[in-house]
């Protein structure tokens, strides 16, 4: 099909703009990914292309007489924004909001519409603008769920024109609506889980420890109350010593291991056992000129004296050695020597 002068001469501007389209493309895109990043919004992907010369050709072959100029086209460059979350969708909107010009008598809300096949579609397209540019770009903004199974009627041929047999619609409607509810069960999880951590952490700060699991996010937020930098100052001033430092989660896994249930059990372990732990760590660093100890000296020790005082013996201690340092042939005999330094230490007989 020949295109009439009008919708020519809208495509010759095109050809003349088309590298200008592709650098605004890339600045568009670089802008949202850092504005998004700036923000803290987690997104699965943002993707942007121009519409090609073909696809451009095909609208105005159907409907060229609609626009008066290039400018009234508001999809030449279009962008999508994918987020993992539906509720995330609503923030990357109004980060747009922010960012851009919005055309709200054009864009439009799909996830308004109900239809049993919907699912899909349910994007939300803003048309924008750069303040003071001459042209708008579109901006989806879905699911990574809703944009799979856009992808996956795209290659189906689902929305082609060809008509789908029906025991075919019916199960693709059926998995549209699985994937529906795990979209929203993935958001409701998240918003759970988001509860559940500041529920704990409003524990922590009580100090209404024998309350608090002993988890994941329970231990870091105990972390944060720097539990174990007394015992630390106070091995570090044998030298005068200076502390570096460390991560402190992979003692997490060691006192699940010693049967803490709850980060009470963990604070009851610190009170108990710290003079131990301070005595071995004085017979590990007194005769030396160290001047700079780990973070996590006070806690290895705290343990070992837990565990040889419940008589965990050597195997206790090999195994928390493994656990902090990895397997090792080694393990084996500086656990003997810890526990025979260890049993002519003054709080073993406390």
């Amino acid at each position: 099909m020949v295109l009439d002068p009008h919708s020519q001469a809208i495509l010759e501007e095109y050809r003349n703009e088309r590298a200008s389209f592709l650098t605004t493309t890339q600045e568009l895109t670089a802008r949202i990914r850092s504005f998004l990043d700036d923000a803290g919004i987690i997104v699965a992907a943002v993707e942007s292309r121009v519409k090609t010369e073909g696809s451009l050709i095909g609208k105005l072959e159907l409907k060229g007489g609609k626009y008066t100029s290039l400018t009234d086209i508001t999809d030449i460059i279009g962008i999508r924004v994918i987020t993992f979350y539906i509720d995330d969708v609503d923030k990357v909107a109004s980060a747009m909001e922010r960012l851009f010009d919005v055309d709200w008598e054009n864009s439009v809300d799909k996830r308004k519409v109900h239809e049993i096949d919907s699912f899909g579609y349910l994007s939300l397209h803003y048309i924008c603008r750069i303040p003071d540019s001459r042209y708008r770009f579109e901006v989806q903004m879905r699911t990574v769920l809703q944009h799979a199974w856009a992808n996956m009627n795209h290659d189906t041929g689902y929305k082609s024109g060809v008509e789908v047999p029906k025991e075919y619609l019916r199960n693709l409607n059926r998995l549209a609506g699985m994937l529906e509810l795990a979209d929203e069960q993935f958001s409701r999880i998240r918003m759970e889980l988001t509860d559940y951590r500041r529920r704990v952490h409003a524990l922590v700060a009580s100090g209404n420890l024998d309350e608090v699991p002993l988890d994941g996010d329970t231990f870091r937020s105990f972390l944060e109350l720097r539990p174990f930098e007394q015992l630390n100052r106070r091995i570090a001033s044998v030298n005068q010593a200076e502390i570096q430092e460390q991560p402190l989660m992979p003692y997490l896994k060691i006192f699940k291991g010693l049967e803490c249930k709850t980060l009470g059990d963990v604070s009851n372990i610190i009170k108990q056992y710290s003079e131990g732990a301070y005595q071995i760590a004085c017979y590990q660093i007194g005769l030396t000129d160290l001047d700079i100890i780990s973070s996590t000296l006070g806690p290895q020790d705290l343990c070992i004296a837990y565990i040889i005082k419940q008589g965990g013996g050597k195997a206790g201690i090999k195994y928390l050695l493994e656990i902090l340092n990895g397997p090792s042939p080694s393990n084996d005999s500086i656990a003997e020597l810890l526990l025979e330094q260890a049993g002519n230490l003054p709080f073993m007989n406390q």
